[in-house]
């Protein structure tokens, strides 16, 4: 490759990935490799990306993978974020019913920010069951909103809600897409799905898409400043944690501020005719 060092190849790789999230590339790309195409499909269109965010509480939603969905609406596009649980659980001097209400309120103000809107699934938190029941519920918000791509937890994770996340959302798009499943809603195709880079979920994570969210960085920031969980008041600096891997992630992909993806490996295949 002459004339290139790394940094033009990873530049290369996230303005890519940047061009597809904002629904530049025509939708008569094809959908996720082995999941059935929907029936409702529009074939040659061009139009901007629809984003959501599927995490199993909403400071993951909003802290790992809030920014797309910011980036996404930024541009003309639209965005959501749904949360299987309140995460009702994660403060130590809050009692469950109360701090799930702040989680709640946080989401939906935090969503209005970003110009987006915030969903839940009301599983009791650290309890998120991997079931059909489950897998279902996410399908129809799928249906509902019909993004065109998913960001969602790596399974390699020590949080069992967020390796039970990984498995629904799997699922949730393979029924959502199938046209002979009948539900209230008609069937969608997700085209892309990502996984977010997560503190909680490092074990085997490889990131091989950047995103640029300079334009959008401080937007997100601030919406994710309405948690009360944001400056480490329930023991993890999120704020400090998060504002630095943006710039990390910047430096790497040559961008000011940026977020790093990693793909399912079916959706990393290409098909070519010749070198």
């Amino acid at each position: 490759m002459p004339n290139s060092t790394r940094r033009d190849v990873l530049k290369t790789m996230g303005s890519g990935v940047v061009a597809f999230l904002l629904g530049t590339e025509s939708s008569q790309a094809s959908h996720m490799p082995g999941r059935p195409s929907s029936s409702t499909a529009n074939m040659g269109e061009h139009k901007p990306s629809n984003i959501m965010s599927i995490a199993a509480h909403p400071g993951d939603a909003f802290f790992a993978m809030g920014a797309p969905v910011a980036l996404a609406v930024h541009n003309g596009g639209q965005g959501s974020l749904l949360s299987l649980t309140l995460g009702e659980k994660g403060s130590a001097t809050i009692p469950p019913e109360q701090y799930g209400v702040m989680q709640r309120a946080a989401a939906e103000k935090a969503a209005s920010m970003m110009g987006s809107t915030a969903e839940f699934l009301h599983y009791p938190d650290g309890e998120v069951p991997l079931n059909d029941e489950a897998k279902f519920a996410v399908c129809d918000f799928i249906r509902q909103y019909k993004p065109d791509t998913v960001v969602t937890h790596w399974k390699g994770s020590w949080h069992k809600d967020h390796r039970a996340c990984y498995e629904i959302v799997q699922d949730a798009i393979f029924y959502a897409a199938l046209p002979t499943i009948a539900r209230k809603l008609p069937a969608h195709s997700v085209r892309k799905l990502f996984f977010d880079d997560n503190w909680e979920d490092a074990t085997g994570f490889a990131p091989d898409t950047y995103l640029d969210i300079t334009p959008v960085f401080q937007r997100w920031m601030d919406a994710c400043a309405v948690f009360p969980m944001w400056r480490g008041e329930n023991g993890f600096r999120y704020n400090d944690y998060y504002r630095s891997l943006a710039v990390a992630r910047g430096c790497v992909a040559n961008f000011e501020k940026a977020v790093a993806l990693m793909s399912p490996p079916e959706q990393q295949v290409q098909h070519v005719h010749t070198l």
